[in-house]
């Protein structure tokens, strides 16, 4: 009889016990590939929202707080900068967006490279309800929001139209050709947009003229979104240049925001893993239990072999194969078992991320549970070849 074939009939004797040792490798590999499939998951996310900006930048006035103090004691924070930006400044950082982008793909051309796309945002009541009117240029918004669709009429063409976030238009009650009016100017709704499950939702649009004439707000804009195009352009250091040569502004790459959060998902993961680590130690202490039992539940069986000439080296391979078995099973059990605990944890953990099984970590499920049973055999299998034959006939 085949060694492999004594040691299936052995385990199918035992199915229970068996079944117990695969369960803490099952745990062990469930937490592990539910943790991997979460942490996929929202990496997409993250990545898919980053790709939909584009290499993006944006550039907000340079406001600082300075504490101000009268010895020990704190009197509170200033303010200190400008609330704007003015508009003379948007060709100086046309100019250092475009000129980084030609210096780093080698364009020679002299057209413009780069969306530059103005906002004014002015805290107004529009039919008693105070809400954030944001002027922007159309053609050049549109660029960088792509994801902007029309639910109902038209995007904005002329000065005096208005563009209206979904939530915005219920909670108004508008609807395409009402008139509303701001600080007495009056605008026609002509389109409402699609919900975006961002802040577009609760905001109205109107062309940048017509919010700046109404506000006095001429020559001036809160800030300004650069979309540089392409996913090799070097938003870090476009960044870094118009922070170094453009006073009172700052720029903000939105890759640096994504790193960020992505340096703090990768902080959970870690700290995840490394309960997953905890499991797969326990899952290793309920093999090496369950081994060391069945080396003492088969000392006559030991015995025999050994006294029909079986050798140590064949010994210890019938519980490599018998852990190998348990680490098969646990491994594929684990494997759909987490990818089940990603399907119900995951839209908890990251709201709104679908899920999606990752085939590539049935291997690793598979390899990773197959490791932990055969090192946790490795002392037991070592035991039960110290058994003596004499001892196993002192047992029968």
């Amino acid at each position: 009889m085949k060694l492999y074939h004594l040691v299936l009939k052995d385990i199918l004797r035992r199915k229970k016990r068996v079944l117990y040792a695969a369960l803490g490798i099952v745990i062990a590999a469930m937490t592990v590939v539910g943790i991997l499939t979460i942490a996929t998951a929202g990496q997409a996310k993250i990545y898919s929202q980053l790709e939909k900006y584009g290499a993006n930048l944006n550039v907000v006035p340079a406001i600082s707080n300075v504490d101000m103090r009268l010895g020990d004691l704190s009197m509170g924070a200033l303010m200190v900068g400008e609330n704007y930006i003015p508009e003379a400044k948007l060709p100086e950082i046309r100019q250092i967006a475009d000129g980084e982008i030609r210096k780093a793909l080698g364009i020679k051309d002299d057209v413009d490279i780069a969306t530059i796309a103005p906002k004014l945002y002015v805290n107004t009541k529009v039919k008693g309800t105070s809400l954030l009117v944001v002027g922007v240029e159309p053609k050049e918004e549109r660029k960088i929001k792509t994801w902007w669709k029309i639910q109902e009429g038209k995007y904005l063409e002329e000065r005096d139209q208005a563009l209206l976030g979904a939530q915005t238009a219920q909670l108004l009650k508008l609807n395409i050709g009402d008139k509303i009016s701001f600080n007495g100017s009056d605008a026609t709704v002509t389109g409402i947009l699609e919900e975006t499950g961002s802040s577009d939702d609760y905001q109205i649009f109107v062309p940048m003229q017509t919010l700046q004439t109404a506000f006095n707000k001429e020559g001036v804009v809160s800030s300004v979104d650069i979309r540089a195009l392409c996913n090799a352009c070097p938003v870090e250091i476009i960044a870094d240049s118009i922070n170094q040569n453009i006073t009172g502004v700052r720029a903000l790459a939105v890759k640096q925001v994504a790193e960020t959060e992505m340096g703090m998902m990768d902080k959970m993961n870690k700290f995840m893993l490394a309960l997953a680590g905890i499991t797969l130690v326990i899952g290793a202490f309920g093999v090496v239990n369950t081994m060391m039992t069945s080396v003492h539940e088969r000392i006559k069986d030991i015995g025999i072999m050994r006294a029909v000439g079986a050798s140590r080296r064949q010994i210890i391979k019938a519980f490599i194969y018998e852990a190998v078995i348990i680490g098969i099973v646990g491994g594929i059990f684990g494997y759909l078992a987490g990818t089940l605990v990603a399907y119900g944890v995951g839209p908890l953990v990251f709201e709104g991320t679908a899920i999606n099984y990752v085939p590539q970590y049935l291997p690793l499920s598979l390899l990773l549970a197959i490791f932990v049973a055969v090192v946790s055999t490795a002392y037991p299998a070592f035991r039960a070849t110290t058994v003596k034959v004499s001892d196993s006939f002192r047992s029968l």
